[in-house]
């Protein structure tokens, strides 16, 4: 019993680390489009968004129920599993995290359990319909129902906004894209908190602390809501700096079509119980709000390493979670082993992170290139009036000087 304590005391603090990453790593959705665009101070966005998250998480237990009584078969699932599974998920949002790509952490978490259980109990303990119905549908229509919707609002701000005057307007959407930056933090804090409540909630019901199809306990919902609040405050700023500047450049009518859609899209999905991804859905809204203003363009090759790692998300928890599991299933000794792997896996990301530390400081900044789309619209456009380019010569020789200091001196050199 004393050993079954602990490992189910390691898998709660675990799964408390995975939701700290949860926090950072989904920072971006909230705030990444009302810091690029000068509506919030950094610190000030990240503070908001913490505390939102927090109140989020309290909002609701649908998601978190979708995850401890839907997605597997939790009478066959050991605490180690779901040790395995947050091993796979923290990895594969570290890594991301690093490089600074918006991958979903819930389909990380996913694709973790999914590994790990197919590796312990078989492929018939996951139930493929709950997959299907609320995972992998939401996880295609969310960004393209986000995205759609924030092209079709960015194009009536503009419409509408037309005749008013700019800098009142400009204002005006600053202010709603701050109450809409803390309505997406307040979506995210009840969709993706609720995960680690799932998570832990399952692991709880597998050890045999609580009965069965029991509803998160209080001390795991505000333990998840602190650890997710706590991780959103420290700012995942390489993330930001890719949602906020990396995929397109936002005005503020488009930062704010772009959340407004964003936090529709996720609060709906968490009132019926989809586990979707709010990384998804946030990018899908930025992508299309960037197309929504005339001459805006999508820096396609940022996107495309995006949707490349959306791709891989679930497959490479998956694997890493199998992995995990296998080593377990040795015994105490290959949980210390994997317990190790992954505090020295994860201090060796963070060591690596120090190499270009991206900050409040410095989110704003980025070296991405413009890409072939915005090299090609820059190419046709004309430079505006009065602008002076180094590649032009005057095709007009200056007039030659009348009157020289001494008239036995050589002409001066005519400059073109």
């Amino acid at each position: 019993m004393e050993n079954f304590s602990l490992i189910l005391a390691i898998v709660v603090v675990t799964a408390l680390a995975f939701d700290f990453t949860n926090g950072f790593h989904d920072t971006a959705n909230a705030m990444a489009t009302t810091i690029s665009t000068g509506a919030l101070k950094p610190k000030v966005a990240v503070a908001m968004s913490a505390v939102l998250n927090l109140v989020g998480a309290f909002l609701s237990v649908e998601v978190a129920n979708t995850i401890s009584k839907g997605l597997v078969d939790e009478t066959g699932i050991r605490p180690e599993v779901i040790f395995a599974a947050l091993v796979g998920a923290i990895l594969w949002n570290l890594l991301t995290w690093l490089v600074g790509l918006p991958s979903s952490s819930s389909h990380a978490l996913m694709g973790g359990l999914i590994g790990a259980t197919i590796a312990s109990a078989g492929a018939g303990a996951v139930h493929g319909d709950v997959l299907v119905t609320k995972v992998l549908i939401p996880a295609i229509a969310a960004p393209l129902v986000a995205g759609l919707a924030a092209m079709l609002a960015t194009r009536l701000s503009y419409s509408l906004g037309k005749k008013a005057d700019g800098k009142a307007a400009a204002k005006g959407y600053r202010t709603g894209q701050i109450a809409s930056a803390g309505l997406v933090s307040l979506a995210h804090g009840t969709n993706d908190a609720q995960k680690t409540m799932g998570i832990i909630t399952l692991a709880l019901v597998a050890g045999g602390a609580v009965a069965p199809d029991s509803d998160p306990p209080t001390w795991v919902i505000l333990s998840a809501g602190l650890a997710i609040a706590l991780g959103t405050y420290l700012g995942g700023w390489r993330i930001i700096r890719t949602m906020g500047k990396g995929l397109t450049d936002l005005q503020p009518q488009q930062g704010f079509a772009a959340q407004t859609s964003a936090a529709t899209v996720i609060l709906a999905s968490s009132h019926i119980g989809f586990s979707l991804s709010t990384t998804h859905s946030v990018s899908g809204a930025v992508m299309g709000a960037g197309l929504g203003r005339k001459g805006g363009v999508v820096r396609w090759s940022t996107a495309t390493r995006m949707f490349v790692a959306w791709g891989l998300t679930l497959p490479a928890a998956a694997l890493v979670g199998a992995l995990a599991e296998s080593v377990t299933d040795l015994g105490d000794w290959g949980t210390a082993v994997v317990a190790v792997f992954l505090i020295a896996s994860s201090a060796a990301i963070w060591k690596i992170s120090r190499r270009e530390v991206v900050d409040a400081t410095n989110v704003n900044e980025t070296g991405e290139p413009a890409g072939v789309v915005t090299t090609a619209i820059a190419a046709v456009t004309p430079p505006p009036a009065g602008t002076v380019t180094d590649d032009l010569t005057a095709t007009i020789p200056a007039p030659a000087a009348t009157v020289t200091a001494d008239p036995a001196a050589p002409p001066a050199a005519t400059t073109v």
